[in-house]
């Protein structure tokens, strides 16, 4: 039996939302789930015990350097895949054995998401392609409405058959399976982010080497809530992870983004 392990971070999250995500996870009986709570306090120490393993954070460092604690924990463990999962999803039934399954029959696979619906049943576009300053931009304002709605049909892959399993350069870190072999050859979140663009930054470091595969055969229910484009605050942390981004992959001038891209398109011709 492979031994699975999740994390979820907590920041003052409310205990419906806990609750759900422990609910759904612990449909499987022998998942080590690792809570790894940011919050000043830790209030949130309730929900700790058998297979549930809190773990205070009040220093917060942020998304991905939280869960790499718990990504940690999994590898010394042995454990062979770890769930990434944002404590707004949750799921019925198990959604998890098929996706394990698909990564056992394909080695080759080094990480994964299910397809994610928002609370009305409608489809979030979340795999994308590599994005450009342009993309950033485009998906912020909307706007030429003509050249918007061509950009992200194109960009969020929105035309591709909703049941295709496809090799996504983007995948988001809402609901993630991770193979940890791959994660020890590419390494882990990079700290640099405190939050947003971590996940596309592994998705593209995970890309490189293995396939980063969208699975649709199974899906989770996430509450979006688009924290920055309310907050002036949460917009000030997106800006600078955007700039640690690109700044790390390349702005206007990064010819392996056009050529992911292209060969990400090529298999929907």
């Amino acid at each position: 039996m492979n031994i699975i392990t999740a994390s979820v971070v907590l920041y003052k999250t409310s205990l419906s939302d806990i609750e759900k995500v422990v609910i759904s996870l612990n449909q499987m009986a022998d998942l080590k789930l690792y809570l790894i709570d940011n919050s000043p306090t830790d209030e949130l120490r309730s929900f700790e015990g058998g297979q549930i393993i809190y773990i205070h954070n009040p220093s917060n460092p942020g998304f991905g350097a939280a869960h790499n604690i718990a990504i940690q924990k999994a590898i010394e463990e042995g454990s062979k895949y770890h769930l990434i999962v944002n404590p707004d999803a949750y799921f019925t039934g198990d959604v998890v054995t098929p996706m394990v399954n698909y990564m056992e029959q394909n080695p080759d696979v080094g990480m994964m998401m299910p397809q994610v619906l928002n609370e009305d049943g409608s489809t979030q576009n979340l795999p994308k392609l590599l994005p450009s300053p342009y993309s950033i931009l485009m998906r912020k304002f909307k706007k030429p409405v003509s050249f918007y709605n061509k950009f992200i049909e194109r960009y969020e892959l929105r035309n591709v058959p909703a049941d295709k399993i496809y090799n996504a350069p983007i995948l988001s870190g809402c609901f993630t399976l991770l193979r940890l072999s791959a994660i020890k050859e590419v390494g882990m979140y990079d700290d640099a982010y405190f939050m947003y663009f971590e996940d596309w930054d592994l998705s593209r470091r995970m890309h490189e080497k293995y396939r980063t595969i969208y699975y649709p055969l199974v899906s989770v229910y996430h509450g979006y809530e688009s924290g920055a484009n309310k907050s002036s605050r949460l917009f000030k942390i997106f800006i600078k992870s955007a700039i640690t981004y690109f700044s790390k992959w390349g702005w206007f001038f990064d010819s392996e983004r056009k050529r992911i891209n292209t060969r990400a398109l090529s298999q929907f011709k």
